[in-house]
């Protein structure tokens, strides 16, 4: 098995096993599959769930390549491909998560992407956000204590809403273009990332989906989800490339909330 086909086998691997994790807190709902093409060549899957705990989830994988990269960070001929995810809970106490991984190369570098980070509905929790911290930091101490410092920041930054002047959430870690010159050493980083997602955010879920609510907690959580969805549609990388790329609008779109007021 060669590098390309070793790490979109670790991808799918990873996405089945978050899938049947999320189904697990579902009395009844399953996942439902969708293949695509891309135009260039390639595809992918999406994954989408919506059930009583996962009002709306997505998890999807995508393997792309084609003859001219469509972004300003590298040229001619590319391959990428990579595990995205979102949820939007029907409990408003239990937040909002976002995972990717991802492994691009073009004709000059090839890199590694990612990240996860969270995102409270109207509810944040101090030991939920010193839970998925905890794990964040424990995915990369491993391979430099200096990871998560900057991995965190990183997250501060890029996950910032400048027309509301906040972040999006509470952060977590992002990184991208990362190539040390160690394929080996930033391979293990990125599956590892991937990897401890499902430490960082279950015991979350199992705290938080059975919390009573109401109706103004509901009204909120629509409030902070429009919110959501200006990021991801102005701003988020991932969404543009997306488009740029000619990939699937219903895959990149599988971000945005069943429900968001303004």
């Amino acid at each position: 098995m060669d590098t390309r086909e070793n790490i979109v086998f670790f991808l799918q691997t990873l996405r089945d096993t978050i899938i049947s994790s999320f189904e697990s807190l579902e009395p009844s709902c399953r996942f439902k599959k969708t293949p695509w093409t891309h135009t260039s060549g390639g595809g992918g899957e999406i994954a989408e769930l919506r059930g009583a705990v996962f009002e709306k989830a997505a998890v999807n994988w995508s393997g792309v390549y084609g003859e001219n990269f469509p972004m300003q960070d590298g040229s001619g001929p590319f391959f990428a491909t990579g595990v995205s995810l979102i949820t939007h809970m029907k409990n408003p106490h239990a937040p909002t998560v976002h995972m990717n991984i991802r492994y691009i190369t073009t004709k000059e570098k090839t890199w590694f992407g990612g990240g996860y980070d969270l995102t409270p509905m109207g509810h944040p929790y101090e030991e939920d956000a010193l839970h998925f911290h905890q794990i964040a930091k424990k995915s990369l101490d491993p391979f430099g204590l200096d990871l998560y410092k900057t991995f965190s920041q990183n997250a501060k930054e890029y996950f910032y809403i400048p027309h509301r002047k906040k972040e999006r959430g509470i952060g977590g870690i992002f990184f991208d273009h990362f190539n040390t010159g160690d394929f080996s050493h930033d391979l293990s980083l990125w599956k590892n990332v991937g990897n401890t997602f499902l430490e960082a955010i279950m015991p979350i879920y199992t705290r938080r989906v059975h919390t009573p609510y109401t109706e103004e907690d509901q009204k909120l959580q629509q409030k902070l989800r429009a919110h959501y969805v200006e990021f991801n549609l102005l701003y988020d990388r991932g969404t543009k490339f997306g488009f740029l790329s000619g990939g699937n609008p219903e895959a990149i779109l599988c971000s945005m909330p069943p429900v968001a007021h303004w």
